[in-house]
């Protein structure tokens, strides 16, 4: 069983930060993705997504965009193009095909058996990222069998889904988008829509993300919330990756929707054969929805006026209310011609291989700051497993940092203790 220092589990954006760190500090280490290089946005992502934060945004340790488009969104290919570039950059150790069975302790040391060989570890970082396997709602357990479900890791594209209607369960990035384009291309769509966040694209002159960071949210700690469950489960802003242009509207969200002729309903709550049933909740969500976009916009208006930026941009025009009337409390999927169910409800973590106390009742793994309870074991790329932009590309470098400072540090304390105790013996 060969040892090394510090095995790496997964070689998405956040695994290849962590491994940037571990070369500069000439720490012996290995990355494991069960594919290759973001496999992830390899495989389970549509053909038209984009990133929904800018190219300046795409920073990670030693690396960011250089490019003419600085405020331009990579497409999902483009984006493992730039990670592989980042890792071959420094000659990052991946390993790809390499599926993980089981890490447990053994002693002070961490056990990582593969499908092809095992390490004896001192530390191990698990980047996997905040998905697992998509949620699949209770309430759909009565559906059907004649309705075909599915999910947004499963979708492509408008011609891969069967011919008729879809109904759309969920109203964030993922759910408005596929929504949209499923509308685009003629279908009949109706949208079940529980707690989402709207956001414009563009707010006076820049983008969101632009303000988002200006105005410290996107380093907001999960030290400085209220709730800390809340806040992980807090879902995606309603964005697209786009700007402006002359044919298409700039935003995506529910307005947009309907006028592309999609249907919106409250969340979903109950399925019998055919019947699904929603809350009657569209109202509530949509007004809470704009609270809080209006709550922000207030902060940037602020942070404007008290940075003396107001001749530097554009002048205040926000978001038309989304109106609401006649969604529907139940609904015939095959009268209305519905015959695919989406899910875009997010992910459920699992890792049934990592064979250590430290995950909760949810899947997650239990954290703080990247340290877990397991000593010498790390995750990092969670949803606001710090700071609220851990989960994305540019967020995972500071979690990383901090990561790897700490494993660093540890070393280094018992590197130091040791001396202490050899002081004064000699032979």
């Amino acid at each position: 069983m060969p040892a090394i220092d510090t095995v790496v589990i997964g070689a998405g954006h956040a695994g290849l930060a962590v491994s940037r760190l571990l070369t500069l500090e000439g720490r012996d280490h290995v990355v494991l993705d069960r594919g290759r290089v973001a496999e992830s946005w390899r495989t389970a992502r549509w053909d038209s997504l984009h990133l929904l934060t800018p190219n300046w945004m795409a920073r990670l340790p030693e690396w960011s965009h250089i490019g003419p488009d600085a405020d331009g969104f990579m497409s999902a290919s483009q984006f493992v193009r730039y990670l592989e570039r980042y890792a071959a950059s420094f000659s990052a150790p991946v390993l790809s095909g390499v599926r993980v069975e089981e890490v447990s302790a053994v002693g002070d040391r961490y056990r990582v058996v593969t499908d092809c060989a095992t390490w004896l570890a001192r530390h191990v970082v698990i980047a996997t990222g905040p998905g697992g396997q998509p949620r699949i709602p209770a309430a759909l357990e009565g559906l059907g069998a004649d309705v075909h479900l599915t999910t947004s890791a499963d979708y492509r594209n408008p011609r891969q889904v069967a011919e008729g209607g879809v109904l759309v369960v969920g109203a964030s990035a993922s759910g408005v988008q596929i929504a949209d384009e499923l509308a685009a291309a003629g279908r009949e769509v109706v949208v079940a829509v529980g707690r989402h966040n709207r956001m414009p694209r563009e707010y006076r002159g820049m983008d969101i993300y632009w303000w988002l960071e200006r105005t410290g949210r996107t380093a907001r700690t999960i030290d400085e919330v209220r709730d800390a469950d809340a806040a992980r489960r807090e879902p995606s802003l309603q964005l697209i990756g786009r700007r402006s242009h002359h044919t298409q509207s700039r935003n995506l969200d529910l307005r947009t929707l309907q006028a592309r002729g999609v249907r919106l309903a409250g969340h979903l709550v109950g399925a019998e054969g055919q019947r699904v049933s929603f809350a009657d909740d569209l109202v509530d969500s949509v007004s809470s929805a704009d609270n809080r976009m209006h709550r922000f916009l207030d902060t940037v208006d602020r942070h404007i006026d008290q940075s003396g930026l107001t001749r530097e941009v554009w002048a205040a025009e926000r978001p038309k209310t989304v109106a609401v009337h006649g969604a529907p409390s139940t609904l015939d999927l095959a009268a209305a011609g519905i015959r695919t169910v989406l899910l875009a409800t997010g992910y459920q973590q699992g890792h049934p291989w990592l064979q250590l106390p430290i995950t909760a009742a949810d899947g997650s793994i239990r954290q703080q700051r990247g340290r877990t309870e397991a000593p010498g074991v790390y995750v990092v790329g969670q949803r606001f497993q710090h700071r609220r932009n851990s989960g994305m590309v540019d967020g995972a470098r500071h979690d990383a940092a901090m990561v790897v400072a700490d494993l660093v540090g540890a070393d280094r304390a018992v590197v130091a203790a040791s001396d202490e105790r050899c002081e004064g013996k000699t032979s």
